[in-house]
């Protein structure tokens, strides 16, 4: 019987191992860093706008009260509701927006609201892109929302029968500022919209859809506002 002798290959030796592999990783790290295409995204440029405004109609104003609030959470846990007599002086008290040093203010998201709400004014321009490119800024406020001040007459309490409920009627008492005025912190991206377009949509919100109560946008007439060509309008490059 013929025996044919067994064939061994030889082992690669550890030094030519290495190096294979470190001529791999520099051939993918070459292929990896290589990018043909690279992606630059550029930081978006804003603007800020102070923008004066003054009001064209009275502004009725109503603060969601700490006490409201309160008989809401009790009605939702089954608390009975202790019926009190009715303290106008109070409730009027309560309505108001105010700073911590006892300024009065109007939440910066109503008139932010007010300008993208006018996007129905325009053809070709969204809400959703508004919400999005568009800002009002202002200073906290003893509840913690952002407050743009209200400057002008001293309020007045005004009296109005509301409906509540199935049919029923109650009697409501809030702050009328009846001159009065404001300078709206505006700011907005550059590359989506023109000083020119801000302006354009603070104005047409104002005619049109309104701050505050019974304003046009919910079937009234107070609210409104145009801005004020006798202050001057400031603009900060951001």
């Amino acid at each position: 019987m013929t025996t044919e002798a067994a064939t061994v290959k030889p082992k690669t030796s550890g030094a030519r191992t290495a190096t294979k592999k470190a001529t791999t990783l520099a051939k993918s790290a070459t292929v990896k860093t290589a990018v043909p295409n690279t992606l630059e995204i550029t930081r978006l440029q804003t603007e800020i706008m102070y923008v004066p405004v003054i009001g064209t109609a009275p502004l009725l104003v109503h603060r969601f009260s700490e006490k409201a609030k309160l008989q809401m959470l009790n009605a939702m846990q089954g608390i009975k509701k202790v019926k009190e007599n009715k303290d106008p002086k109070a409730e009027y008290e309560a309505a108001f927006y105010r700073f911590v040093d006892g300024r009065f203010g109007f939440p910066a998201i109503g008139f932010k609201d007010c300008a993208v709400s006018a996007a129905r004014f325009y053809n070709g321009v969204t809400m959703v892109l508004l919400r999005q490119v568009l800002f009002v800024n202002g200073e906290l406020g003893v509840d913690g929302q952002q407050l743009i001040e209200i400057e002008g007459d001293a309020a007045i309490m005004r009296e109005d029968v509301v409906r509540v409920g199935m049919g029923g009627t109650d009697l409501r008492y809030r702050p009328q500022f009846t001159n009065w005025q404001a300078t709206l912190k505006v700011r907005y991206i550059k590359s989506q919209l023109s000083k020119e377009s801000v302006l354009s949509l603070l104005d047409a919100g104002g005619m049109g859809v309104g701050v505050g109560e019974w304003r046009p946008e919910k079937g009234g007439d107070m609210g409104t506002f145009t801005i004020d060509e006798n202050r001057e309008l400031v603009i900060v490059e951001n």
